[in-house]
């Protein structure tokens, strides 16, 4: 995520109150100092703020004005000078205002706001710091004054403080029992990623996944699991199984990698099924390539014969076994089939029988199929919680159970 400039949002803001002060101390302004800000108010809501700023100049020739003549037209000069775009002298006035003391709560609140963007349009950083966090002090709590401490962060490298800024956000969210801000989450995906925090990215990531489920999020997070320390190989044919569920399967390669590492988990029946899908998607099957979309289409029809032939005696082997692993690979390839109910008790038997190779593989293969089972979605989505492992396994399970819980 990339912090953009702020737009010029907060001189709508001091105009009013520059105008609503004028008016409510009318009485106590001189004729030559109180027609030509009236006049440069009128000017400023037409959006001629460099006129403006001459009626500005005007009230200011006026002699032996008093201090709160002087204020207004600072109010007023620091207002129509930000509109214009002349930052030098906003920031003189605005600082003028606040340097007397006499403007108090939201109003000064609002010109500290002020201060704080002008300064940054100077990039000076340090006194655009100062500034928001004054304002903070004074009550502002405004989504322009976070984007702007935000973007000044992000200018200054201080990654850091955005995350602990952005965390902060989503946890009084969560606390209210609100979905977090999608860019609150996005600022801390970005600093966490800035900062290597790879678990926490994608531990942000998640959430950002649960809330707001949009498909090149899915993408981003899958690409970054797949990168990950010590991410296993084995995992892969999970990734494609989550692209392909969240729309990020797109390409002929992608199909076909996804259908030959079906068929090399002993999966057969779900290799033909990928083939199929990517027909049917017009994706395989046409172009120089059809060909060989169709030796692998073939292939898959070839195994999945044979595999079912065999599936009684895969099963007496399976049961004959000194651990639960046969089993395990037996319920994997029924929920393939269709057979879901057996394939979750065949795995669950394996489970039980235990001499696993790989427990938290048994695990998510477990909760994998109950998921094809609408009345063990429930079950599935804690199982696959539950699961744990530093290879990639526990966050591909999180990954499947946040996916199944957006299908409802």
């Amino acid at each position: 995520m990339t912090l953009r400039p702020l737009p010029h949002l907060l001189a709508g803001a001091l105009l009013a109150l520059a105008v609503h002060g004028g008016a409510l101390a009318q009485q106590a302004l001189r004729p030559e100092v109180g027609r030509p800000l009236q006049q440069a108010g009128e000017l400023l809501r037409a959006g001629k703020a460099r006129d403006a700023l001459a009626k500005v100049a005007d009230a200011d020739k006026a002699a032996n004005k008093t201090p709160q003549e002087q204020l207004m037209i600072e109010r007023m000069r620091g207002a129509a000078a930000q509109r214009a775009g002349d930052h030098a002298t906003a920031i003189r006035a605005f600082e003028a205002v606040m340097a007397g003391g006499r403007v108090q709560g939201a109003e000064a609140a609002q010109v500290a706001e002020s201060l704080a963007y002008s300064y940054s349009q100077q990039r000076n950083w340090a006194k655009t710091t100062e500034w928001a966090n004054r304002a903070q002090q004074l009550g502002s709590n405004s989504a322009q004054l976070r984007q702007l401490i935000a973007y000044v962060q992000s200018q200054t490298g201080d990654y850091a403080a955005i995350a602990r800024d952005a965390q902060a956000a989503i946890a009084a969210a969560e606390q209210a029992g609100r979905r977090p801000a999608e860019e609150d989450l996005l600022r801390l995906a970005d600093a966490q990623q800035r900062g290597n925090n790879t678990a926490g990215y994608l531990g942000t990531f998640e959430k950002l996944l649960t809330h707001y489920p949009k498909k090149e999020y899915w993408n981003a997070c899958l690409a970054r699991v797949m990168r990950k320390p010590g991410f296993a190989d084995r995992l892969g044919l999970d990734v494609m199984r989550l692209k392909l569920a969240t729309g990020n399967l797109t390409s002929a390669d992608e199909y076909m990698e996804m259908a030959q590492l079906a068929l090399q988990a002993g999966l057969p029946t779900e290799g033909r099924t990928i083939v199929e899908r990517g027909k049917a998607a017009g994706v395989l099957g046409t172009g120089p390539e059809a060909a060989r979309h169709q030796r692998l289409l073939d292939l898959a029809l070839k195994q999945e014969a044979e595999q079912a032939a065999g599936l009684d005696k895969a099963a007496a082997d399976a049961a004959a076994a000194k651990d639960g692993n046969a089993l395990v690979q037996l319920g994997t390839v029924y929920a393939t089939l269709g057979q879901v109910d057996k394939g979750v008790q065949l795995i669950e038997q394996g489970i039980a029988k235990g001499g696993l190779k790989r427990p938290d593989d048994a695990r998510l293969r477990l909760g994998q199929a109950m998921l094809l089972s609408a009345k063990q979605r429930t079950k599935a989505q804690q199982v696959l919680r539950a699961v744990q492992g530093k290879d990639g396994t526990a966050d591909i399970a999180r990954l499947f159970a946040i996916q199944a819980s957006q299908q409802g």
